[in-house]
């Protein structure tokens, strides 16, 4: 099993950035699937963005394609969510989660079985 630790979070105006990263233990990353998810207050967990490491290709979700870019370090085993243009509604929990390697492209959080703590991410106008 991979261990996941997220940081980065806080406090930072609209129109600010941040960035988001995932750490890994146990397991290397390129040995997984990866992927953010993110969880406002009152809402459901809802994907952000999934990253492939042997291509380096990354798809995002509509809310934040153009703002975020999610990348890897595999010297560091460590994710990024590089978070630019941010906006009130980014608000939220963010949390990376891996499953084991299966070169498809998953959105769903079902399809993921190991989950950082989350780290909150604040936005505010």
């Amino acid at each position: 099993q991979v261990q996941l630790v997220e940081s980065g979070g806080g406090l930072v105006q609209a129109g600010g950035s941040l960035r988001l990263s995932c750490a890994a233990s146990g397991r290397t990353l390129t040995d997984y699937d990866t992927a953010w998810f993110r969880q406002a207050p009152g809402k459901e967990r809802e994907f952000v963005g999934v990253f492939d490491w042997s291509s380096g290709r990354a798809e995002y979700a509509d809310s934040v394609k153009g703002r975020f870019i999610i990348f890897g370090d595999t010297a560091k085993n460590t994710m990024y969510l590089e978070m630019n243009g941010l906006k009130t509604e980014d608000t939220a929990v963010y949390y990376c989660a891996a499953r084991y390697y299966s070169g498809i492209f998953s959105y769903s959080q079902g399809h993921y079985n190991n989950w950082g703590q989350g780290t909150q991410v604040t936005v505010s106008s």
